[in-house]
């Protein structure tokens, strides 16, 4: 077969020839960069370049066999390289895809189950094909369950002193009706500041028994060394933290905090009311912000009394930050570090948009959490190497020791 320099010219070439055609540009372009991560990874097998001769070589290409790889930007044809012996097994098709087969696979279970509309049918038609069929589905998700549920189980060895946790609203069919699941998310911080997405279930509700089955598994499989976390302030969310991570420090997400104090005030308001807030949340040490709160509090009193008494009653449980060393506070006072995950997850779900069944939303969730944590293993998020460990001073312990909120108001992300 051809090798496939004969048929892309390059970038430049590429973007001339379809410049009229819409998506082609960027599957032009995908397929030339593709092609070449292919070209790349054979000659890392081998140990050498096209007609290079050179001891080191390990073997000897020999021609190119064809394979399809479906994309958010249509399917598209590419050449993998072949050795003479047949041991080359390229990697880029499951890295790559996973999340892609994933989602595939939720589009295709809606429309075997009779339950597509024609949106989903058109989605369907060019990533699967028309005649897709019950067995299909289950051959395309024997592979990608089996690693979803070995990565789900997987042990966790690492010390994680620091947890983010957070949940999203997703909705499911279930017995023919639309049932809304939440899909919770937890991170670890482990000791060497590498972040990781520990896991992800979906449950029926944020209350107080599912969160505690999340965390009950996590100790299972040997999570240990949290003494930080960092979530919003719905009370199942809360009341398990407080029972299955007793002495941990609870961090109040300022964002949902501040979102929650503005939805207070009308609209012309609010940029007083934030001022004051930032105030207290850009303080650089725990006596500061301890006297801007205050301070807000008397101020607002009479001009804005339900802020003031949010303050009043629930500010200092987004102080607990301070009882962290300082070039940690920025990045852990709230559950923003998941903001970017949250916005690719939605922005896959809108597809689905209401998953055939639990399972689909699981496999999804958990191939995108796979895929993230491939990308976060690349650099650090925090220098853990500071001698500055959690404070147990007098302004730390009482943040410790303050108990964890009880309140019906939840706030979304």
């Amino acid at each position: 077969m051809a090798h496939p320099k004969n048929e892309d010219s390059g970038v430049l070439g590429i973007l001339q020839a379809s410049s009229e055609n819409g998506d082609e540009v960027l599957r032009g372009l995908l397929r030339h960069t593709i092609q070449q991560v292919l070209e790349e990874e054979m000659t890392a097998f081998l140990n050498a370049a096209p007609y290079d001769r050179t001891e080191a070589r390990r073997g000897y290409r020999n021609g190119y066999k064809p394979r399809s790889l479906t994309t958010r930007v249509g399917r598209m044809k590419l050449l993998v390289p072949k050795d003479r012996e047949g041991r080359f097994q390229t990697e880029l098709f499951e890295k790559y895809q996973r999340s892609e087969r994933a989602l595939t696979l939720a589009i295709a279970e809606m429309y075997v189950q009779g339950v597509s509309t024609r949106k989903v049918k058109k989605i369907t038609e060019e990533l699967c094909g028309l005649e897709i069929s019950k067995s299909q589905v289950s051959a395309l998700a024997k592979g990608l369950d089996t690693e979803v549920r070995n990565w789900r189980m997987r042990p966790l060895t690492k010390h994680y002193p620091y947890l983010v946790v957070d949940a999203r609203g997703e909705r499911i069919r279930r017995d023919g009706a639309i049932i809304p699941q939440s899909a919770l998310i937890v991170v670890g911080i482990d000791a060497e500041g590498y972040r990781e997405l520990l896991g992800v279930w979906c449950a029926d509700s944020e209350s107080e028994a599912s969160w505690s089955m999340v965390f009950r598994e996590l100790k299972d499989r040997g999570l240990s060394g949290v003494s930080y976390i960092v979530s919003d302030d719905h009370t199942g969310l809360t009341n398990a933290i407080h029972r299955d991570f007793q002495g941990a420090v609870w961090q109040r997400c300022q964002v949902h905090f501040i979102r929650n104090a503005l939805s207070k005030v009308s609209k012309k308001d609010r940029g007083r009311i934030l001022a004051h807030l930032r105030e207290i949340t850009g303080s650089s040490c725990i006596e500061s912000a301890r006297k801007r709160l205050y301070e807000a509090v008397e101020v607002l009193t009479d001009s804005h009394p339900k802020v003031a008494e949010l303050l009043d009653d629930h500010g200092e449980e987004m102080l607990a930050v301070y009882a962290l060393p300082e070039q940690h506070r920025k990045r852990m006072k709230s559950t923003n570090m998941l903001e970017r995950f949250n916005q690719e997850l939605k922005r896959r779900t809108r597809v689905v948009r209401i998953f055939p069944n639990e399972r689909a939303c699981v496999r999804l969730v958990t191939a995108l959490a796979m895929e993230q944590n491939e990308e976060w293993m690349e650099r650090k998020y925090l220098n853990m190497n500071i001698k500055e460990n959690l404070q147990n001073t007098s302004g730390g312990n009482e943040l410790i020791q303050r108990p964890l909120p009880v309140t019906d108001t939840v706030l979304s992300l």
